[in-house]
């Protein structure tokens, strides 16, 4: 009865152990199928978006008559191969041949429906910049989409008013890197994840509440390298005085500590003492001999530039006040808030 027992106890073992390597394989090599299977679909799309491309080129197809070609091409397809092969998608393909052939799509980095929300941006360097983000951050093909969506290019372009023709260029051939603290910066942040109408009264406390509610869509939008540390912090001062940071986060890479104050006004002078007080108080008491300088960032609805300099000026810390907006800010009104900003700059 026990050498029984024994013989399941080993035999259980060799199973698990045999479950083990083999699920390890499977893994594996599943993750380099799913790779090759993007990467031939990828190139099979680019291939007939330059068949397409050539055709028209060759002076075959016009435009009305070239949409009744790609209806009855559509269907041929589809009846031959199945789904995949609308009008629409053909038109993708052409699209996607027509935006990259200069430069081919990078093998097995992104997958088709990335690059289905890639080839209707524009701009080349935008274009770029959202493609070697969405590689380094991995981001879904959703978050592409939002990121998009909220104009994070020109967010990131409008932050400290410093928008120069270099920026857009590091932009593009980087993507956002940070060495410094004011890269982690935008201009606003956009918190439409929170389901608030722009007008309506909300107290700051409501604000962290859902923001905290909605943490992982808020830590996306900060960006790259934030850890969540806490909200409501309490810092205690001589003479037995309790004070409470909104939220707490660690970035990584920055290796600093990041105290955000939620403001549902615009700001104001008395913002900043506040925050510097904070920040004094974490780069003495609270990060050890290899942590960078804390930052601190007032989120308020809306600020003035003679108000910030004022506010601002002469502080050695790193303090800075963006703002915030509760909906998808409208990409032309930035994109002319960018220009702006580059014809300053150019006087």
């Amino acid at each position: 009865m026990n050498n029984l027992k024994e013989n399941e106890k080993i035999n259980e073992k060799v199973v698990n152990t045999l479950f083990e390597q083999i699920a390890e394989v499977i893994l594996e090599n599943k993750t380099k199928m799913t790779y090759q299977i993007n990467n031939t679909l990828v190139e099979t799309y680019f291939n007939i978006g330059k068949i397409i491309v050539e055709n028209e080129q060759n002076g075959n197809i016009r435009a009305e008559y070239g949409k009744e070609v790609l209806l009855k091409l559509s269907k041929k397809l589809t009846n031959k191969f199945g789904s995949g092969f609308s009008r629409t998608g053909l038109q993708n393909m052409r699209l996607f041949y027509t935006k990259y052939k200069n430069c081919q799509p990078l093998a097995g980095k992104l997958s088709w429906s990335h690059y289905c929300y890639l080839i209707y941006i524009e701009d080349d360097a935008e274009r770029s910049f959202y493609e070697k983000e969405c590689i380094d951050c991995k981001w879904s093909k959703r978050e592409l989409k939002r990121q998009i969506d909220s104009s994070l290019f020109q967010r990131l372009l409008l932050t400290k008013g410093k928008t120069n023709k270099k920026k857009i260029l590091e932009l593009s051939q980087k993507g956002q890197t940070i060495t410094s603290p004011e890269d982690i910066l935008k201009e606003p942040y956009v918190f439409e994840f929170l389901g608030i109408k722009e007008n309506k009264q909300i107290h700051e406390s409501d604000l962290e509440k859902n923001l905290i509610n909605h943490l992982s869509s808020f830590m996306i939008e900060l960006g790259k390298g934030f850890m969540y540390v806490g909200n409501q912090v309490r810092i205690t001062l001589p003479g037995n005085q309790h004070y409470y940071i909104d939220l707490v986060f660690y970035n990584k890479i920055l290796r600093s500590y990041v105290l955000i104050d939620l403001k549902t006004s615009n700001m104001k002078p008395e913002y900043a003492g506040q925050m510097n007080t904070y920040i004094n108080y974490y780069n003495k008491e609270i990060r050890d001999e290899y942590d960078g300088e804390t930052i601190g960032i007032i989120l308020c609805t809306g600020k003035n530039e003679i108000t910030m300099e004022y506010a601002l000026g002469g502080l050695s810390n790193k303090l800075f006040a963006s703002t915030y907006t509760y909906y998808i800010p409208k990409k032309d009104e930035l994109i002319n808030e960018v220009q702006k900003v580059l014809d300053q700059n150019k006087k």
